[in-house]
């Protein structure tokens, strides 16, 4: 068994949805050297989110972004949490409803997604700035 673990930071993104599939491949290398295991990527913030879907068509990206600001609305007035702008607590709350990880099997040292199958990072706020994300894989 090997266990690998390795930090990286995204550049900033602008608010959306963004495939990182291949950031991820790319700056991970680590994980070519297993066989069969699992990928669990994690990301360190509160106003960010990853999910897993549609990596073809952008327009599927762009619909997300769409039903989760009409879903979870900016200046509702029951926010207590509104200090740090009126985009902060609907990020906290969209990132709470996609989660802040994911986990991916490992084959032949590529991660084994479906063929339409890629990693989004979910950036919730106006500015985010730099995520950082730990990677850490394991397996044969």
């Amino acid at each position: 068994m090997a266990i690998f673990q390795h930090t990286i930071h995204l550049p900033a993104y602008t608010r959306g949805f963004h495939l990182i599939t291949t950031l991820i491949e790319r700056e991970f290398m680590d994980m070519r050297q297993l066989k069969a295991g699992l990928l669990h990527v994690f990301i360190q913030h509160t106003s960010a989110s990853l999910t897993i879907n549609e990596n073809a068509d952008p327009t599927v990206r762009g619909d997300f972004e769409r039903f989760f600001n009409r879903t979870v609305r900016e200046n509702e007035p029951y926010y207590q949490h509104d200090y740090e702008g009126s985009d902060d607590m609907p990020a906290h709350l969209k990132a709470a409803m996609l989660g802040n990880s994911v986990t991916i099997p490992i084959t032949n040292g590529r991660l084994n997604l479906g063929t339409w199958q890629g990693i989004y990072l979910g950036e919730h706020r106006n500015q985010g700035g730099r995520r950082t994300l730990v990677l850490t894989a394991w397996g044969e």
